[in-house]
This record gives structure tokens, C-alpha cells and sequence, in this order.
């Protein structure tokens, strides 16, 4: 069994790191000038993408319950609020750097957890429910956040010249 998991893991944390590679080589490629326009008329900047990005990865620390979130303050500009609400959003220079620095803490405990990691429940989901609902677990939530990432790499494609 433990080899079924280490094989299953291995496999969603290789489709997380190409997704996310893939994602940090867009945004290093893409100006600030192209992070400023939107994905098409009416659709989100590319910023509100970074910084959207940068908040759900952030909140994945505490949610797999491997540290506290880095950047609290950006939940309400990029995830209470839709583009063009806030009033002042950190300038990309800054969300490049949290982008970064949020994905590398991950990719740290990601390293050190084992498959049985994994498996445990996650800290959305109280006890009673996990005993109830195992697939409500760590790995499921990096399978989730993988397909968001994947989905708005496919959007941010749009910014590419």
C-alpha cells in the first residue's frame, strides 16, 4: 500500500510543481505593463491574477496546517473583493516577491511530507467529518488548487504579446 502512495503522491506533486513552474516562467516573462492589462475587456488584470494566485497559495500554509499565512493582507484586495474594487493594490514588484516567497515556503514542506502527509484531513474539515469523508484530505486540496492554477495560467496566456 505505501508504494501505491508514494506513487500517487509523487505523481500530484510533479502535476503541482509543473503547473506551477509553468505559471512563475509566465509571470517572469510578462511585463508589468502587460500585469496591468486585462485578460480580455470586462475580465481580470493580470495583477488581480498574481496577487489572486499568491493569497490562495498563501492560504494553503495553514490549511495543510505546515505554517501560519505569510500574507494575510492580501485576502481582501484578491480574494473578498473582485478586480477594480480595492483602492490600492501592492505594487507587482511586491506581489512578484510574495509570489515567490509564498511558493517556495510550499514547495519546502512539500518536500519533507511523506505520502501518509497526504492523507491526513485538512484544517477546513473537522474530525467528525473526516472520519466520515477521508478524501477530505491534504492531497485533495493540493489536486484542487492545482486545477485553479491551471486554469488561470490558461487565462493569463491571454497577456502573452
Amino acid at each position: 500500500m505505501h508504494d501505491n502512495q508514494l506513487l500517487i503522491t509523487t505523481m500530484i506533486t510533479d502535476s503541482w510543481n509543473q503547473q506551477l513552474k509553468r505559471t512563475s516562467d509566465l509571470f517572469n516573462l510578462l511585463t508589468d505593463e502587460q500585469l496591468m492589462l486585462e485578460i480580455a475587456p470586462g475580465r481580470n488584470r493580470g495583477i488581480y491574477l498574481l496577487g489572486h494566485l499568491t493569497a490562495v497559495h498563501d492560504r494553503m500554509l495553514p490549511l495543510l496546517n505546515v505554517a501560519e499565512q505569510l500574507y494575510p493582507a492580501l485576502d481582501e484586495p484578491f480574494l473578498t473583493q473582485p478586480d477594480n474594487a480595492a483602492t490600492a493594490l501592492p505594487a507587482i514588484k511586491e506581489l512578484r516577491f510574495y509570489w515567490k516567497t509564498v511558493n517556495t515556503a510550499l514547495a519546502i514542506h512539500f518536500e519533507t511530507m511523506k505520502p501518509a502527509d497526504w492523507l491526513l484531513k485538512h484544517n477546513s474539515v473537522s474530525a467528525e467529518v473526516f472520519e466520515q469523508e477521508p478524501h477530505r484530505n491534504r492531497l485533495n486540496v493540493l489536486l484542487s488548487r492545482t486545477n485553479h492554477l491551471s486554469s488561470h495560467y490558461g487565462q493569463l496566456l491571454y497577456l502573452k504579446k
